[in-house]
């Protein structure tokens, strides 16, 4: 007997796009609906592109907003991430992470608040 056709819903719609922002697997998610991940990517291309970008755009944002007030961590993490920053090579191991420290906090003391 063949599988009934999958119909999407307004509710599975909504059901997919929570669980792909909180970054449940597709096979999970896929489960949770009741179809499999081949099906779920057919009827939800949409769905689980949005909101990974979503959520990247909210982390990335947050981060963006604590490296800027002067979160050094932050600001290193962006840097290396972002703009390809990396730590030298230093046989005693604190300078190079200690320098970029300090010019990321002279550089966020420059930005505008």
């Amino acid at each position: 007997m063949p599988r009934a056709k999958h119909e999407p819903t307004k509710h599975t719609k909504e059901l997919v796009s929570l669980h792909a922002t909180m970054g449940t697997t597709q096979e999970l998610i896929g489960a949770i609906v009741g179809v499999d991940e081949k099906t779920l990517r057919k009827h939800y291309r949409d769905e689980l592109d949005q909101a990974m970008a979503k959520a990247n755009a909210t982390i990335g944002g947050t981060l963006f907003n604590k490296a800027k007030g002067g979160d050094t961590t932050a600001m290193i993490f962006w840097m290396k991430t972002r703009a390809g920053w990396r730590d030298r090579a230093n046989p005693g191991g604190e300078g190079a992470v200690d320098d970029m420290a300090t010019a990321l906090k002279e550089l966020a003391q420059r930005l505008p608040a």
